[in-house]
């Protein structure tokens, strides 16, 4: 059995067409004992023993060979009964699973068959997110929550209706005395996985392996701390109440009770009337995977139609008129060749993983975060071990944990370092992120970097080359030194005439205008990037209320909360005498268009504003003429909007350029006004020019009524 457990590049085969069947009989009893075992692990969230990839590609291989050798196929086969640890709640009826499509042919095989056995094309589809949690069922009797249960084997599952109030969008009272049973998925949502492994941590506790296992473990633990978990209902069998004709339709009427569902999700519900539409939903879908504020591992596409359902009816395990379109895998194993250890511009300390490289999510992934050396200590994690790796989206893969019962005989624990890998300094362990006692000051040359950068004060000319050469020659020692520089002595350093150094001078002097924004940004906060540093900026107006600002009005920023409002607090408290140096030397210290500088006049002044006064939500998609990424973003806050990463029904307005991919598509689709970067250019360009005849006349075309 250890050609399952591949660990190279490459993502096992998954799709039971294209699967090696066994040829030996005891390899065929060995893999369903494995995989019994994996979903066990699965099922009660306790530490993982297999990662999807393998455990998909070991029931592909069980399938294929009950395909060639049918004799053998064993009753407590995964093909031939439902995973998951059974309990004392019998469902009203089965809680099935849906078998799986791996690619666009099978998921046409899939819809053929099922045309088939209508006898005519169906009618309507519906495509939805894949949830990746728990499945559980809730009853409610007059329109009150009496029961909830886990899926357990389908047949029968846990009753954890203590557990009810963890779960948001899963209400206790609807408005509605009606009786059903809503079918749905516990899950952790990216800020419940974060508050969740901060109260672990809090309690010392192992953090958790993944969102999933989790979500499994918390729905069952009796804990002296609640974690934070989300419900999501995908189908409803109503006992009283309105007959429903669709699954689309039974979908909206759970939201309309307050229950939270896929159709209220980031990545909603699309009704389909071909397979061609549906598969264009699928790639939408995955497009937008590991922007939606959750983990998915695919889509579940469905006859919408209940007569149509009826009519499919289903196999033993499996409906056959839905299916579940799996996405490559966002965890896998691998091995841990080594852990390196890190030096951050603001001295900040983190140990890192080095792989053997891995298929995770679409990408080659030879490195990963292992956030801190007590978070290294809490999952025990080897050199040499075999490990699980996360990558959701566009995510920073992560070391969730180990296979222990794989770990090396002479793996040894981690020894963490006992002075600052960079300067030989001494290291301040007061915090979970350990940093060199020197600070920033050991990070000299990379923050010197980074402050010059093109997404920060952009001071083109001045590399990496130039920068070394100031600091060697001590005429500069941080960043406001810069402003102190001529161009006689700019000239003096080696390959560095007279014109050039010129020019470096006038640049050094034009990035004095830069915005609040970019200068915070440049300054190089930890816990601090750039889409942050704007809303700082626009926050507070001024670096005057920066420096000024409490923790309480730091978290009145959106996207601040208690931990990194302390530790912004101190680091800006460490950098005030810069910042004072950098203002004294002429930089600019305001934010253009700030509502905080003058609230009435900068709100109606703003094209993207509402009637309110609240920001438009805009996605900028493909490429803007003249402007890069994190500068289009910055002309979408400028104009008075809030940039966002992904679209749904709350856009207002998508911003569409050359190589746009998906989520034009998607703005089409919902009904989201669209404009073409040249036009939204133009409408900055009118803005900062205080063309306000030509902002309205842009702004009145694109909103326009249809026809």
């Amino acid at each position: 059995m250890s050609d399952h457990l591949t660990t190279n590049a490459t993502a096992p085969v998954a799709d039971p067409a294209h699967a090696h069947p066994f040829t030996d009989r005891g390899d065929y009893r060995s893999a369903i004992e494995q995989t019994r075992q994996a979903a066990a692990s699965y099922y009660t969230g306790s530490n993982l023993t297999m990662d999807d990839a393998t455990y998909d590609a070991l029931i592909a291989r069980i399938t294929a060979t009950e395909a060639a050798q049918p004799r053998w196929t064993a009753v407590d086969s995964p093909t031939q009964v439902v995973a998951g640890i059974g309990g004392d709640v019998e469902h009203r009826a089965p809680m099935l699973s849906l078998e799986n499509c791996f690619d666009d042919d099978s998921l046409r095989t899939w819809a053929t068959r099922l045309t088939k056995l209508l006898g005519r094309p169906v009618a309507t589809y519906t495509v939805e997110p894949k949830l990746d949690g728990l499945a559980v069922c809730a009853t409610y009797r007059a329109g009150r929550l009496v029961q909830l249960a886990t899926r357990g084997d389908g047949r029968a599952g846990e009753n954890v209706t203590g557990q009810a109030r963890l779960l948001a969008g899963l209400p206790a009272q609807l408005p509605e005395q009606v009786d059903l049973e809503v079918r749905g998925e516990v899950y952790m949502t990216d800020a419940d996985y974060a508050a969740g492994n901060e109260l672990r941590l809090a309690h010392q506790e192992q953090v958790f392996a993944n969102p999933r296992s989790g979500a499994a473990g918390s729905l069952r633990a009796q804990r002296p701390y609640d974690v934070p978990l989300t419900f999501c209902a995908y189908s409803a069998h109503l006992l009283s109440g309105p007959q429903l004709d669709s699954h689309s339709a039974a979908v909206t009427y759970l939201g309309g009770l307050g229950i939270a569902t896929t159709a209220t999700t980031t990545a909603g519900l699309v009704v389909c009337g071909s397979i061609d539409d549906v598969m264009a939903a699928v790639a939408r879908l995955g497009a937008q995977r590991g922007q939606l504020g959750f983990a998915i591992d695919g889509v579940v596409i469905k006859a919408d139609l209940l007569a149509d359902q009826d009519q499919a009816g289903q196999s033993s395990r499996a409906p056959r008129w839905g299916t579940a379109y799996k996405f490559p895998p966002d965890t896998r194993m691998t091995k841990l060749l080594d852990i390196a250890v890190q030096v951050g511009r603001t001295g900040v300390i983190t140990p890192v993983a080095v792989l053997e490289p891995v298929h995770v999510g679409g990408v080659i992934v030879k490195s990963a975060t292992l956030h801190n050396f007590a978070d290294l200590e809490l999952r025990d994690v080897r050199v040499g071990d075999t490990v699980f790796v996360r990558r959701a989206g566009e995510v920073i893969p992560e070391i969730t944990g180990a296979l222990l019962e794989a770990r090396p005989a002479d793996a040894v624990a981690f020894t963490p370092p006992t002075v600052c890998p960079r300067c030989g300094g001494d290291i301040d362990r007061s915090q979970k992120r350990w940093r060199c006692a020197r600070g920033r000051a050991c990070g000299q040359r990379e923050l010197l970097l980074y402050f010059t950068a093109r997404d920060c004060m952009d001071i083109e000319g001045l590399g990496a080359k130039i920068l070394d050469m100031l600091v060697e020659r001590r005429l500069i020692t941080d960043a406001a030194d810069l402003y102190t520089l001529d161009a006689a002595t700019l000239a003096a350093l080696d390959r560095l005439g007279d014109i050039s150094a010129a020019n470096l001078v006038a640049a050094i002097a034009t990035s004095k205008t830069r915005p609040l924004s970019r200068v915070f940004t440049a300054l190089g906060i930890e816990m601090t990037g750039r889409s942050l540093s704007r809303r700082i900026a626009r926050h507070f107006g001024t670096m005057d209320a920066i420096l000024a600002a409490t923790i309480e009005d730091w978290l009145r920023v959106d996207g601040i909360g208690d931990g990194r409002a302390a530790s912004i607090v101190a680091e800006i408290a460490e950098i005030k005498p810069l910042i004072e140096r950098l203002a004294d030397r002429g930089v600019n210290m305001t934010e253009p268009g700030s509502p905080a500088l003058s609230p009435s006049a900068q709100t109606g002044a703003l094209p993207l504003r509402r009637p309110d006064g609240s920001p438009m939500t805009v996605v900028v998609t493909g490429s803007v003429p003249g402007l890069s990424r994190n500068e289009s973003n910055e002309a979408v806050e400028t104009l008075g909007g809030k940039s966002s990463g992904s679209v749904s029904r709350k856009t207002d307005l998508v911003v569409v350029g050359d190589g746009a991919g998906s989520k034009a598509d998607k703005a089409i689709e919902l009904g989201v006004t669209v404009m073409a970067a040249d036009r939204f250019t133009d409408l900055l360009t009118a803005h900062n020019s205080g063309d306000r005849a030509t902002v309205d006349a842009i702004l009145d075309q694109a909103f326009a009524p249809a026809g």
